[in-house]
């Protein structure tokens, strides 16, 4: 009778390893696949914030060339262009470069992107 009994269990340990397997397996694949989701995803996110940085500092340069190329001349069409680039160099140096969880950061480079644009064809 002990024989059947550990028989039985001997092929329940058999069966029940699959299942046992596949539950390690899993655990460690989990494991790993985090492991490199938040490295791929610091990754990305380096990138695509220098690639926002440099659009950004793009932007404040052109903006302070042409203010400085415009404090030679004070009629007054120059010192429209001149608010004009004050205030985009004011949204630029407003911008939150450091604080990647700002809730309107996309929505505040549209308005940077929007506003270079309507300099950008003005000159």
């Amino acid at each position: 009778m002990e024989a059947a009994a550990a028989g039985c269990d001997m092929f329940e340990e058999i069966v029940m390893a699959e299942e046992r397997f596949h539950g390690e397996g899993y655990q460690e694949g989990y494991a790993d696949g985090s492991h490199v989701g938040v490295v791929e995803g610091r990754r990305y996110g380096s990138l695509l914030g220098a690639k926002i940085g440099s659009e950004i500092g793009f932007y404040l340069g052109f903006a302070l060339t042409w203010q400085c190329l415009f404090q030679k001349c004070t009629d007054e069409k120059n010192n429209k262009k001149i608010r004009a680039l004050d205030y985009l160099i004011r949204m630029i140096q407003k911008f939150p470069y450091e604080d990647p969880t700002y809730d309107k950061l996309q929505e505040d480079l549209e308005k940077i992107r929007g506003k270079f644009k309507q300099r950008h064809t003005a000159f």
